[in-house]
């Protein structure tokens, strides 16, 4: 029934002015001789023309869309469309789909007012022969496309129009082949299928930051998992030996273990120790090495109270220590001292362990697997903000430094607290 009353409308329209025109010549160019059969067929010969002309475009228009109502019927085009994107993605996104439509002539877009406006050339829906008098194409001329975008919050709410260059009266007498909806549902399409992209982009970075961060955790548990052992070996291997000639000694040495393994435990892999806990841990490391040493260890501790909230990754002050006592202090016949130093400047903390051991000697020097995984843990948890530098000690010795972004748990919790 809206196909017939639109077919109608149509055939009505012209045939009118037909009428009137046929009316209007008779009375002023024909009116000696009798006319009325001529006219007559003028009129009919033009309501018959724009009867198929709109019946052309009914079929086209069901065609494309499957079903046929007024609004699909219409030469002008209107669409809202919801991109799940802020405005000025919005924008682009709606610009590249203008940009690629078929036809696409002169385009003006305007980002700061989020405004587009294009001019589309008709192209013909059929050729060859006499097809395109019966398709209306040729009366509709060119289009034109406005799409102005619309902020919603993190989203944009794009207005569609489509329609034909020329006035809206025209759309009385004139069709337009279904040009204008071809030229909405493919915008809206395009649109689509830029969403669709992007949501797949989002979703391949997200399992790929996933993924390396699974396989950053894991490294990281690996690396750390290479550090303790090392310690917890050669502390009960003592132990077992003082067992043997000085049971006093090894019991002194297991219970300093225990103190140890109480500060180290429970906690995460990966989770952020602060300055003050590693201290408490190399405090408990050296007491076990006393035992050992005697008086050829000495300690000495230069770390504000301040900074002992400062956030750092477990176990990295020990393995300096533990380096410092190793390659430096322990070859050495008169033993020496460790130095632990805290400094913050320019919002990085400076973490420095020094001694006045054997220094970077063939026999009693080195760097091995613990600091490399000290680097390594660095790089994992910072990127290119961190590092380990290692210098020899005046005058003698080697100070190992660590510089990391400086955070105070004290403060990572607050503000935790209130995003919570």
């Amino acid at each position: 029934m809206t196909s017939f009353f639109f077919i109608f409308r149509i055939a009505l329209a012209w045939a009118t002015v037909a009428t009137v025109l046929a009316i209007t010549a008779a009375e002023t160019l024909l009116s000696e001789r009798d006319c009325g059969g001529s006219l007559l067929l003028l009129v009919l010969g033009v309501t018959g023309f724009a009867a198929v002309t709109a019946f052309s475009h009914v079929r086209r228009v069901r065609l494309l869309t499957g079903a046929v109502d007024r609004a699909t019927l219409d030469s002008r085009q209107r669409r809202q469309i919801e991109v799940p994107f802020e405005a000025g993605e919005t924008f682009d996104i709606i610009d590249a789909a203008i940009r690629e439509l078929p036809g696409a002539g002169q385009v003006d877009s305007a980002r700061d007012s989020l405004q587009v406006r294009a001019r589309i050339g008709a192209v013909p829906p059929y050729s060859g022969g006499a097809a395109w008098l019966f398709t209306g194409h040729a009366s509709a001329g060119g289009n034109q496309i406005i799409a102005i975008v619309t902020p919603n919050g993190d989203a944009g709410s794009v207005t569609l129009i489509c329609e034909p260059e020329r006035g809206a009266w025209t759309d009385w007498f004139l069709v337009d082949a279904g040009g204008n909806l071809e030229n909405a549902d493919a915008i809206g399409r395009a649109v689509a299928r830029r969403v669709a992209e992007r949501r797949r982009g989002e979703q391949v970075a997200a399992a790929q930051t996933a993924t390396e961060k699974e396989l950053t955790v894991a490294k990281l548990s690996l690396l750390h998992a290479q550090v303790e052992p090392h310690f917890l070996y050669n502390t009960l291997a003592s132990a077992q030996l003082l067992t043997r000639s000085d049971p006093a000694r090894a019991d002194a040495m297991l219970g300093n273990l225990i103190s140890y393994l109480r500060n180290c435990l429970p906690r995460t892999d990966d989770a952020l120790s602060t300055l003050g806990q590693e201290l408490e841990r190399a405090r408990a490391y050296l007491d076990i090495l006393v035992i050992r040493m005697g008086p050829r260890l000495r300690l000495q501790v230069d770390v504000a109270t301040q900074l002992h909230g400062a956030l750092l990754p477990a176990m990295m002050l020990q393995t300096l220590v533990e380096n410092a006592i190793k390659h430096g202090l322990e070859p050495k016949p008169g033993g020496g001292t460790v130095w632990i130093i805290a400094r913050m400047h320019e919002g990085a903390l400076a973490l420095t362990v020094a001694d006045d051991g054997r220094g970077f000697c063939a026999e009693g020097g080195g760097t091995g697997i613990g600091l490399r995984n000290v680097r390594e843990r660095l790089r994992l948890a910072y990127g290119g903000g961190a590092g380990l530098t290692i210098v020899s000690n005046y005058p003698c010795g080697v100070a190992a430094t660590i510089s990391l972004p400086y955070s105070d748990a004290g403060a990572a919790a607050a503000q935790e607290r209130r995003h919570g």
